[in-house]
């Protein structure tokens, strides 16, 4: 099938296909509806980046009956997921199991060798730092992962513990302050492959991606950052001794500089999760924490991970049904 002809026409645009030619008109507003977005869905530019300041009511609270029974509710957060880069629920049964129900209200399980679920809370013999009391530093989850869950979700069970704050921090906006105060240190960040794994009896991963990630544009994408599963950077082939430990040398300082940043607290969101809490964020840009806590008292939260895709076309289908209702 070859187009014979191509005319713009005042509704539209009118071609005509060969051999046979077939005619169709094609209308501007059919031919809206199928506009490539001029900005990726996924970068900066498509975000609202903030810090701690910009909410300074702590997170916006809504309550999961609203966001179940409403479909205008469950658009608005999930717009909030897809550009501040998280949502906080509240009222969500405190039973094991029901964070399930919260990913189904937009996309599906990603199960991991976790599990489908996994359970945060103090283990006797803890096999990650997660499963003690101690405090938790600003870190993105699975980096070791090709491709890395983008959606996480926690889930509040029960909370009497004095402590265990929770903390989210933008990292596109601590990525952008970097390239603002240090440009150098960027360039250093997005061009150097760093490789993150873990390991364990049953499991052995490994993925190789710069600490922050661009796009075809050079736009911030994707921030990767967990020191617990970073391995020590390797100079490029073919570099001499010396020119190895200048690399080195300027891959750390240019990671100390960005470790900086991300320890400010006024980029760091906190709050506490109460039971029945479930907080949605986005694991491609959002870094999280947890400040330590009395292991006298309980806290178990229970969570898992999901993908953006999925948000997306729940927008999507979203915003198409609700535009239905109102016309």
């Amino acid at each position: 099938m070859t187009v014979a002809a191509a005319a713009q026409e005042p509704d539209g645009l009118h071609v005509t296909f060969g051999p046979d030619g077939h005619q169709a008109v094609f209308t501007s507003s059919w031919l809206a509806g199928y506009a490539v977005p001029d900005v990726d869905q996924r970068c900066e530019d498509a975000k609202r980046l903030w810090s701690a300041r910009d909410f300074p009511s702590g997170p916006p609270v809504t309550s999961w009956p609203a966001y179940a029974s409403n479909d205008a509710v469950r658009l608005r957060c999930l717009r909030d997921l897809l550009s501040t880069g998280f949502m906080l629920l509240s009222g969500v049964a405190a039973k094991p199991g029901a964070v399930a129900e919260v990913v189904a209200s937009f996309g599906y399980i990603r199960e991991t060798n976790y599990g489908r679920l996994f359970d945060v809370r103090v283990e006797a013999t803890a096999a990650n730092l997660a499963f003690t009391c101690l405090p938790i530093g600003p870190h993105t989850d699975n980096p070791y992962r090709d491709p890395v869950p983008t959606v996480q979700l926690l889930h509040c069970l029960t909370n009497s513990a004095d402590g265990g704050e929770s903390g989210l921090l933008d990292g596109f906006r601590a990525a952008a302050q970097l390239r603002a105060e240090d440009p150098t240190a960027f360039d250093r960040l997005t061009s150097t492959p760093v490789t993150f794994g873990y390991a364990d009896a049953t499991t052995d991963l490994q993925a190789t991606r710069p600490m922050i990630g661009l796009n075809s544009a050079g736009l911030i994408r994707e921030v990767r950052y967990n020191s617990r599963s970073m391995r020590p950077v390797r100079p490029r082939s073919g570099t001499s001794p010396a020119e190895a430990a200048d690399q080195m040398r300027e891959f750390y300082v240019a990671y100390r500089t960005f470790a900086a940043i991300l320890m400010r607290p006024s980029l760091t969101l906190r709050f506490m999760l109460r039971p029945g809490d479930c907080v949605v964020f986005d694991n491609t840009r959002l870094l999280h924490s947890r400040t330590g806590f009395s292991a006298a008292g309980g806290r178990h939260l229970q969570g898992c991970y999901a993908d953006l895709d999925a948000a997306e076309s729940t927008v999507a289908v979203l915003a198409r049904s609700c535009r239905r209702r109102a016309s």
